[in-house]
């Protein structure tokens, strides 16, 4: 196995992950830096310590429960599920407890994937619509250090791009134990001076749960038209996305311990959702000479309904807890880039970029429910909210050792609120000046040194920030801050040792004005106390030989709220050990395969610490073997058919003959236990 030490762009090398693949689809050099993924070396390219790329290769022979697991490629990046493999996934990074997404920004070919002012939480991330043998690269980047990414990065964020043409024509059939059966049809074919490439995927998925069948129905299209040359490349992309599901939610541990169910099992077996996704976007790159520019549009349409019941009886013992979440929006939005450089030697690149992006949401919505049916209306909302950003970015090598990258990035945003409660409706608007800044020492060719600094931000629901009342309770609240800011430094550094050993370190800090927390008894998040975190992440890929490598990532946060308070300043979530590691090997016979391990140290589940979670470890394994036109892969999921959890709650809920205040107790959702699937690919 070989490194690619350097794959520049022609006009831009130090803003090489800046430049999205998607605009590049006819470099060869880029071609090869997003296929060899994690073990291209960055020294010379990367911004911060903390950044790297992920290609198809890094994903070919992973195995995944759920398309949401390849953003676990991203070292330190925890995905699991507490609901039905419907929902979007729960996600765990540098001490936060992203929720479904909040303060990870997550784009999928230019488009933004996180949603504001969700029905089901802030910065709601859902990318069960991405078909995973289409992704060709995903760029991330941890930290508010970097100028082209806004709302939500306090974290960090990635960017995920699809191939053009796709890598081959190909069928592939995989059917598993619970009823899993998939079926992906993808390929691409040449119009002339245009390309047409398309990818339709079918699942269905019943599950491992004792009381119910997840009857997953999940369909799954792209569809790219394209063309150009090596000046002007251009496509559109259209894509579809239905899903409807039955959930297996987190479930009291005393349930479990009197029998009342198994850790399969389930209190209210309606639960569920159905959620569709259909989006159109356009992007156009024209390269002149020493600079280049790049127009990208698009506009979703998105509908979500999701039910859900986590505290059963507590708050009505006749109908009981359950709830309907429903968002239904229209987003529209679109941005432009310019690169270009300066100077006698070429050594200051320049970027310029502008955003904009208005969702028109026309339901925003929270039920009572029973069975899935409507009992009474918590609230219903239409919401208009929109936002400008305006970025720029600076690659300066001012010696021959020495480079600085500096930006600045200024957002702008309204909101208007169109309330069922009058008293909660309104409209204001905000602003936000993040000044970005790294300055990098070059040891050699394939070693840096990197000091980084930056403010971030996330936005809140348009609904608390015009609030003035409870829409359950009828009391009197504060509405919420429009925009949370977030600053943040890194010391690190990145290297290639002895041709082989691709390592980076980063010694990180992050200070946030509020922090979003997971409200178990009313399904969503909602604005806390200021946060500080601090942490260390070592990552590393060995190429033990041309056939076998290594990976071996891991990352320590200590996450504490920034004022004392009576109830403790432990955040409920924050995961202080993350560890993964794989070892793989492509033997040119064609046999592969790829044993991996992934842990998330215990976490405290409220602010004292008094009461925390149970740490977990999961095993997977893929196996198989690639010729020519076939190909035949078994993954083993779960293999060592771990019990642990994927997450735990504490909160209250009530089961029937319980007290009326409920019961507080440890809520949680069980791995899926060791299951078997095969995938039989042919290649034409």
């Amino acid at each position: 196995m070989s490194y690619c030490h350097r794959a520049r762009s022609v006009a831009l090398p130090f803003l090489l992950l800046t430049v999205t693949a998607q605009a590049h689809r006819e470099s060869t050099d880029l071609e090869e830096v997003v296929v060899s993924g994690r073990r291209q070396v960055l020294a010379g390219e990367a911004r911060t310590a903390s950044e790297g790329l992920v290609g198809q290769l890094d994903l070919a022979i992973r195995p995944l429960l759920r398309p949401g697991d390849v953003l676990e490629a991203v070292p330190g990046l925890i995905v699991t599920q507490h609901s039905g493999s419907g929902k979007s996934n729960q996600m765990f990074l540098r001490g936060f407890n992203l929720d479904h997404g909040t303060d990870f920004a997550t784009w999928v070919d230019g488009m933004p994937v996180n949603m504001r002012t969700h029905g089901h939480g802030q910065g709601y991330t859902d990318i069960n619509f991405l078909i995973p043998e289409t992704v060709q690269s995903m760029a991330y980047v941890k930290g508010p250090y970097h100028a082209e990414l806004g709302d939500f990065s306090s974290a960090g964020g990635v960017h995920i791009d699809t191939f053009a043409r796709m890598p081959g024509n190909r069928v592939k059939l995989g059917v598993g134990e619970d009823g899993y059966r998939r079926l992906l049809g993808m390929g691409s074919v040449e119009l002339g001076g245009m390309y047409l490439s398309g990818a339709l995927e079918g699942q269905a998925y019943d599950g491992p749960w004792s009381d119910i069948e997840e009857d997953v129905e999940k369909v799954n299209s792209l569809l790219r038209l394209g063309g150009g040359d090596e000046e002007r490349t251009w496509s559109a992309t259209a894509m579809y996305y239905d899903n409807s599901w039955n959930s297996a939610d987190q479930i009291p541990t005393r349930a479990v311990s009197e029998g009342l169910i198994d850790e399969f099992g389930s209190i209210d077996t309606d639960v569920g959702g159905k959620s569709r996704r259909v989006s159109l976007s356009a992007q156009y790159a024209h390269q002149h000479g020493d600079h280049r520019s790049e127009w990208r549009a698009y506009v979703i349409d998105y509908e979500m309904n999701l039910w859900s019941n986590f505290t059963y009886l507590l708050d009505d013992p006749v109908n009981g807890d359950q709830f309907e979440q429903a968002d239904e929006r229209t987003i529209f939005g679109g941005s432009y880039n310019r690169f270009w450089v300066t100077g006698q030697a070429e050594h200051l690149h320049h970027r310029l970029g502008a955003e904009l992006r208005y969702d028109d949401i026309d339901t925003v919505g929270l039920y009572r429910t029973r069975q899935q049916r409507r009992l009474d209306t918590v609230r219903e909302d239409a919401v208009e909210e929109g936002s400008a950003g305006l970025f720029y970015e600076l690659a300066w090598r001012f010696a021959p050792r020495w480079r600085a990258v500096l930006g600045v990035r200024a957002d702008y945003y309204w909101f208007d609120v169109d309330a069922g409660v009058a008293a909660n409706a309104g409209d204001t608007s905000a602003s936000q000046l993040s000044p970005k800044g790294s300055l990098i020492y070059a040891f050699s060719d394939t070693s840096e040194a990197y000091l980084s600094a930056g403010r971030g931000f996330h936005s809140n629901d348009a609904r608390g920030v015009t609030a003035s009342l409870d829409p359950g309770s009828g009391e009197v609240i504060g509405s919420a801050d429009p925009l949370v800011e977030s600053d943040g430094a890194e010391l690190g550094f990145k290297a290639l040792w002895l041709e082989r050993w691709n390592t980076s370190l980063a010694l990180w800090y992050l200070e946030l004005d509020s922090e979003l927390l997971f409200v178990g008894d009313a399904g969503t998040t909602e604005p806390s106390r200021g946060s500080e975190r601090w942490g260390v992440e070592f990552n590393n890929l060995v190429a033990l030989d041309d056939v076998w490598s290594l990976e071996a990532d891991f990352a320590w946060t200590d996450a504490r709220f920034s004022n004392d308070a009576p109830e403790g300043d432990d955040i409920p979530g924050a995961l202080e050990w993350v560890a993964s590691g794989a070892l793989s090997a492509q033997y040119p016979a064609g046999w592969f395969g790829s044993l991996r391990y992934r842990y998330f140290s215990s976490a405290p589940l409220v602010e004292d610490g008094s009461v925390e979670s149970d740490s977990s470890s999961m095993v997977n394994l893929a196996l198989g073997w690639a010729g020519e036109a076939w190909r035949l892969q078994v993954d083993a999921l779960n293999l060592l058919d771990s019990d642990d959890h994927d997450i735990d709650y504490y909160y209250a809920s009530r089961l029937p003959g319980e007290p009326t205040g409920g019961v507080e107790d440890i809520h949680f959702h069980v791995f899926e236990p060791r299951q078997f699937r095969v995938y039989l690919g042919y290649e034409f």
